[in-house]
């Protein structure tokens, strides 16, 4: 069995009660705000998973994301530099979230993206709004 290549994109977790840890899987282009998102969900509490890179594995329907060993506990901050952050080695991927600037509809039809053959809710959003961190933890909600 030869190993996936990891995906692009970052990945924060949150505990849900009764359920454990749910990660999103933040994507864009470069530049986008994948890890500016993430800083600002860490600081409400939640736990970075992986920064820039990811290993995803689908397991009984169900996805879990992992960092790469060579990058577990570190995130990429621009301006600042390589810091610790506080992380989660494992958790389960519940959302994938894709940073855009394009205009997003007010009322979007629900999407989905296709990871490791499993379809996942997906969430377009601008991730520089100030509303991006808690238009996450309310679709992660709703899940």
């Amino acid at each position: 069995m030869t190993a996936r290549p990891p995906l692009h994109g970052t990945v924060a977790a949150c505990w849900r009660p009764g359920l454990g840890w749910r990660a999103v899987l933040i994507s864009g282009p470069p530049g986008a705000g994948k890890s500016d998102l993430a800083l600002r969900l860490i600081g409400r509490g939640w736990r970075l998973v992986a920064d820039d890179y990811v290993h995803v594995t689908a397991s009984g329907g169900a996805l879990y994301a992992m960092a790469p060993e060579t990058i577990a506990g570190r995130m990429e901050i621009r301006a600042v530099g390589v810091a610790p952050a506080r992380g989660r080695g494992l958790a389960r991927l519940s959302l994938a979230v894709e940073l855009t600037a394009a205009a997003l509809e007010r009322l979007p039809e629900p999407e989905t993206r296709i990871v490791e053959g499993v379809a996942v809710p997906l969430l377009r959003l601008n991730g520089f709004e100030a509303s991006a961190v808690e238009k996450v933890a309310a679709a992660l909600a709703r899940l």
